[in-house]
């Protein structure tokens, strides 16, 4: 297509995000792993666990932190995740005139094991590049994509048979891009990636509790010295190092619930002295848990 034409695209993602969200920031679509977002003001750099999804911006600007590494992208370029991750996201650009609007859509990764089989996609795990998050540039087909999703709103008898073929074909088409391997590094069984998202599987289900390096990877088939290369080759961090993130993550959820007080939110989390809780919260998120409530 011409540069017009994705431009013509994009404009009309916007237009239809837009009209979804103006109510609410965030719109939680019935479609499956679908999400609407939109921001009319910036906000400081906050904290969560991304899914393995593909994140598409039709206006403003967004940045994601995992580990040392900053990811930016915008209405040019998508971000994807190849699995679950704990990053730091902040939008750079926003405004009521021209408000932050995105959307989010989860990745199957059955589905997407399904795309290789059916369409013969060849993968070969070595020489690939091995991080689980990664930038693209977005073309006008991938656009267009996500427009005929977002179009199923308006006919809702139509949702349950086309939007799971409109969903195959993006995730085809994140598959055959340049960024695709990285994908396919995680989702083709048998790979090490593959051995890498079963451990996170693990870790997100058991982030409370102490675990050994050499148990985990032993039932991974693996031994300990490569899977600690592997899993930070794909995440950008050592497995304890990940664990702590999530603690430290759902810690400040629980903060923000009120339910839970600085030391039973500890003890939840799998923290056995308070103050190393406090010391490694202040760390990672620059203030001790007392201040930060206090500003939540």
């Amino acid at each position: 297509m011409s540069n017009r034409s994705s431009l013509d695209s994009n404009q009309e993602l916007a237009q239809l995000i837009d009209q979804w969200t103006r109510e609410k920031g965030t719109f939680e679509a019935p479609i499956m792993g679908l999400t609407l977002y939109r921001a009319e003001t910036l906000a400081q750099p906050s904290s969560s666990m991304m899914d393995a999804s593909l994140c598409m911006i039709a206006q403003g600007k967004k940045q994601v932190i995992l580990s040392e590494e900053t990811y930016t992208y915008d209405s040019n370029h998508f971000l994807f995740t190849a699995i679950d991750l704990p990053v730091i996201a902040q939008v750079l650009e926003a405004s009521v005139e021209r408000p932050y609007l995105s959307i989010v859509l989860r990745l199957d990764p059955y589905v997407l094991a399904q795309i290789m089989l059916e369409a013969h996609i060849p993968f070969k795990d070595v020489n690939t590049e091995k991080k689980g998050m990664a930038v693209g540039v977005v073309n006008s087909e991938l656009n267009d994509a996500f427009i005929r999703l977002i179009k199923l709103l308006d006919t809702p008898q139509d949702i349950p048979i086309l939007s799971p073929l409109i969903i195959k074909e993006i995730f085809y088409r994140l598959l055959m891009s340049p960024q695709g391997d990285r994908l396919k590094r995680i989702v083709a069984a048998g790979t090490t990636g593959h051995r890498i998202v079963k451990a996170i599987e693990w870790l997100k289900t058991n982030f409370a509790k102490s675990f050994s390096i050499e148990e985990l990877a032993s039932t991974l088939g693996m031994s300990a010295s490569s899977f600690h290369q592997h899993f930070r080759d794909i995440t950008s961090m050592s497995p304890l190092q990940y664990q702590k993130r999530i603690r430290l993550t759902e810690a400040r959820r629980l903060l923000m619930t009120e339910e839970y007080d600085i030391s039973s939110t500890s003890m939840q989390v799998g923290y056995e002295s308070l103050s190393q809780f406090s010391r490694e919260y202040k760390r990672f998120f620059g203030v001790s848990p007392s201040v930060d409530i206090k500003n939540i």
